[in-house]
């Protein structure tokens, strides 16, 4: 029994709960103080090194969010395991478990090698990728800004081939997805925040991923969003130090191995 039984389907709570999420997680950090002893960058450098204004970020967002919740609808409605009657069976808590990791284990093998080839492939990189990179500086909101074929072939897809490998429902995909969606969301933060669950569970966290928006960062830590083993299997993982700056926060410096 989960909350929304009865009230609403777990293939709309699928759809739609992932986009709830994000907005309410990231509008958190956006509604934030300043928080500069907090912060990878400063304020200035968010003004001065990122090419999109917030208003354009957002628009890109929600478009990237629309073709999502479609491609979703298709997708649960496809494979959807319920009875005649209308009830789908559920599986137990530890094959959810098994199920969530496996999706996680996917997705994250799917995102690196897409995610690499849109840098390694001047073409992709330059007319589809390069749109993610206006933001130099990242931030919560900013985390889906991406090309619209960017979000089909690294997000939308890499969510539906996670969710069709693992074997999961619709009801265990609002977990795995609403999770992907606050772990993306915190990667781009751009805040190192103490006591951040992701930062003391997950290697691949906020300063991880914000040395890949750094220009001697773009050809490594492609991983995302959860763990970096592609990196570090082959070759692309580059590690960095945290310094505290003297004017207050930190800065993640790319380090050679």
């Amino acid at each position: 029994m989960v909350f929304w039984e009865g009230y609403v389907s777990d293939e709309a709570m699928g759809t739609f709960a992932p986009i709830v999420v994000y907005w309410l997680y990231a509008g958190i950090y956006q509604l934030l103080p300043p928080l500069d002893n907090y912060r990878l960058h400063t304020r200035k450098e968010e003004d001065e090194k990122n090419s999109v204004p917030l208003s354009s970020v957002i628009k890109g967002v929600l478009l990237q969010q629309l073709v999502q919740a479609t491609v979703a609808e298709i997708l649960f409605l496809l494979t959807s395991k319920a009875s005649s009657s209308g009830v789908t069976i559920q599986p137990s808590l530890l094959v959810q478990v098994v199920q969530i990791i496996v999706g996680m284990l996917v997705m994250d093998t799917w995102q690196y090698f897409v995610h690499r080839y849109m840098h390694q492939n001047m073409f992709l990189y330059r007319h589809v990728h390069s749109q993610h990179h206006r933001l130099v500086v990242p931030y919560a909101i900013g985390a889906l800004y991406n090309h619209p074929l960017e979000g089909l072939l690294l997000d939308t897809f890499g969510g539906a081939i996670s969710f069709l490998i693992s074997g999961m429902t619709a009801r265990t995909a609002v977990i795995f997805f609403c999770f992907a969606v606050i772990k993306t969301v915190d990667d781009h933060c751009g805040l190192w925040l103490p006591g951040n669950i992701f930062h003391l569970f997950f290697q691949n966290n906020t300063a991880y991923h914000d040395i890949h928006h750094q220009l001697q960062g773009t050809k490594y830590n492609y991983s995302q969003p959860f763990f970096p083993i592609w990196d570090k299997l082959l070759g692309t993982h580059m590690p960095y130090s945290l310094v505290e700056r003297p004017e207050g926060g930190y800065e993640a410096r790319p380090m050679k191995d």
